[in-house]
């Protein structure tokens, strides 16, 4: 029974080896980190909140569209001493110790029936707010999409540069090895041997800084995804960045003026402004008022010919008004109302070319890397080719150290150069998608 039991314990901890050696190994797609983001990140969580609380607030009650009804209860009592004289007989009459009692409890309706489309106006905005809370979660997510995307395949980049600095110290030192090797038999120079080490040093020291850079990508991409391990490393599925070369310029534009959330955002702004106007000119409608009231009303004497008294009935009336004078503040405000509505337009318009601005400036930087990316791999090419070349060279002792390290850092510098424009052309399009309310597009 013993041995059994050992048994089942050593399976249970070779499975939960394995579990936890499959949850380490857990590689992320760019589809995987998105959605661990927009279930996970704190400030879309805040944001989703406020949009919750902008759809509750559009409610007829809210607007002023329902009747308020109210219950109440009410107990009050006084105790007198009276004393009275009598004017005919001058006699002095007193009454002490006298104790009455009320008790009131009944329900009291107020409506607002009219009052100058002021009901209808708020309703209308509280709509419009709720319409803007869901645009400017609309917004943050796609920021959050955006800022993501951005971040992933930056921590491929720096993955990259790290296996191209790997690449560069593994050159290093097999220079160093031959330049070693052949200082001992005399072919070199102490010089040689010395700036080769230096060389290698100087490629050590950049990896190793590298590195760190690596890991403060992983931890802005964990930020981002809101993981409870800020620091844990995470393996990612893409090792290279493909840049989409399908998009063009109308489709964007066209797709940018139907659904930029920004844009929507801006208009409904300037619709919540002219509703904010019609509001203010109520204040110079007449309005109708409903109240009414059901209760009962028990009174108790302490003296007198009535021992108590009680009436159970109901009381209504209709209210008609109309503000004459308020000191010109109605007036104040219509024309504070009408600039805003202005400012708003304005705004609209600042906002709809600064997009196009932005569409313009990022469209040009998308066209030109991507011309940039093909001359870069040209150059790749080249700086290969003629890498190799001076290895073979340098085996044979036709080129000297400077030379092949001149040709070592052109290679780097190639590399570095190439996956810096792949880089930049992907935030291009990342950009021109969000700008073109198309950034969810990532999620497929």
């Amino acid at each position: 029974m013993i041995g059994m039991k050992r048994i089942f314990t050593i399976l249970f901890m070779l499975a939960a080896t394995v579990c936890l050696g499959q949850e380490q190994r857990k590689i992320y797609t760019l589809q995987e980190c998105l959605q661990e983001g927009i279930e996970n990140n704190y400030s879309l969580k805040i944001q989703r909140n406020r949009e919750i609380v902008s759809s509750n607030n559009a409610t007829l009650g809210n607007a002023g569209f329902l009747p308020s009804l109210d219950a109440s209860a009410r107990y009050s009592g006084s105790a007198q001493d009276n004393e009275t004289k009598l004017r005919d007989t001058r006699e002095i009459v007193e009454e002490n110790g006298i104790f009455n009692q009320t008790i009131d409890a009944g329900l009291n309706l107020n409506w607002t029936i009219f009052e100058g489309f002021n009901v209808t106006s708020t309703y209308s905005k509280l709509k419009e707010l709720q319409a803007q809370g869901e645009l400017e979660t609309r917004i943050a997510l796609e920021n959050l999409i955006a800022s993501i995307t951005a971040e992933y395949y930056n921590y491929i980049q720096q993955r990259i540069r790290l296996k191209n600095f790997r690449y560069a110290v593994a050159l290093s030192k097999e220079r160093l090895r031959i330049v070693e090797q052949r200082y001992r038999i005399g072919n070199f120079s102490g010089l040689d041997y010395q700036q080769a080490r230096v060389d290698f040093n100087s490629d050590s020291s950049a990896f190793m800084r590298q590195q760190e850079t690596v890991q403060s990508s992983a931890i802005a991409l964990n930020e981002l995804m809101a993981r409870e391990n800020l620091n844990r490393r995470i393996a990612v599925a893409d090792t290279s960045i493909e840049v989409d070369k399908t998009l063009t310029f109308a489709q964007l534009m066209d797709a940018m003026e139907a659904d930029n959330a920004t844009l929507l955002h801006a208009r409904r702004e300037s619709h919540i402004a002219e509703l904010d106007y019609r509001i203010t000119a109520s204040h110079t409608y007449p309005y109708l008022r409903l109240n009414a009231g059901y209760g009962y009303t028990l009174n108790k004497y302490n003296k007198g010919a009535n021992y108590h008294r009680g009436s159970l009935g109901a009381d209504f009336g209709l209210t008609l008004g109309i503000n004459i004078f308020d000191g010109n503040n109605a007036r104040r405000e219509r024309r504070n109302a009408q600039l805003n509505i202005e400012n708003a337009r304005l705004e609209q318009t600042n906002t709809e070319q600064a997009v196009k601005a932005d569409l313009y400036n990022i469209w040009h930087a998308y066209e030109n890397n991507l011309e940039i990316l093909e001359l870069e791999k040209e150059n790749l090419v080249t700086a290969k080719l003629n890498h190799e070349i001076a290895m073979e060279r340098y085996m044979l002792g036709d080129l000297s150290g400077i030379e092949m390290r001149e040709a070592q850092k052109s290679l780097l510098d190639a590399e570095e150069r190439l996956i810096s424009v792949e880089y930049q052309t992907k935030l291009c399009e990342i950009s021109l998608l969000q700008i073109s309310g198309d950034a969810s597009n990532y999620l497929k």
